[in-house]
């Protein structure tokens, strides 16, 4: 039984925290983290520490068979990493200003190369940080 235990609580899946911010280390909106790296089967916690943003899963930017995801606006989301792979999210309301950020989860990168492919078609909607989506893309590099 104490052996279950020590079992059971060393595969317990972590919770991570995402802040959407108005400013933060990489300029204005943005992720902070802006690149994470989970394990399959963790959480993360987007938090609204400024108001106004949310976090959503961008179409085509995600493993195929992942649960998209759409958070509300000024209001936290918790999402569930089941599916390996990589996964770019940005905030709807400030997505022209490349409020995006990437989850990688796992050790499979399999979807990188299409990522980067829509990575190029994507910030051709950016009208200010152009160049921070491959900034961070590079990371996983």
């Amino acid at each position: 039984m104490l052996a279950t235990f020590f079992l059971v609580s060393t595969v317990t899946a972590a919770d991570h925290q995402v802040k959407m911010l108005n400013s933060g280390s990489d300029g204005y909106m943005v992720f902070e983290p802006a690149v994470l790296s989970v394990q399959l089967g963790d959480t993360v916690t987007f938090v609204a520490t400024d108001m106004a943003h949310n976090s959503a899963s961008i179409a085509g930017m995600i493993p195929d068979g992942a649960k998209p995801w759409y958070g509300k606006l000024s209001k936290d989301i918790t999402v569930t990493f089941d599916t390996a792979g990589v996964y770019v999210y940005q905030c709807t309301p400030h997505a022209m200003m490349a409020m995006v950020g990437i989850i990688n989860v796992g050790d499979n990168k399999a979807n990188l190369t299409a990522i980067k492919a829509a990575a190029a078609k994507k910030k051709a909607g950016f009208v200010t940080n152009k160049d921070r989506l491959d900034n961070y893309l590079v990371q996983l590099d």
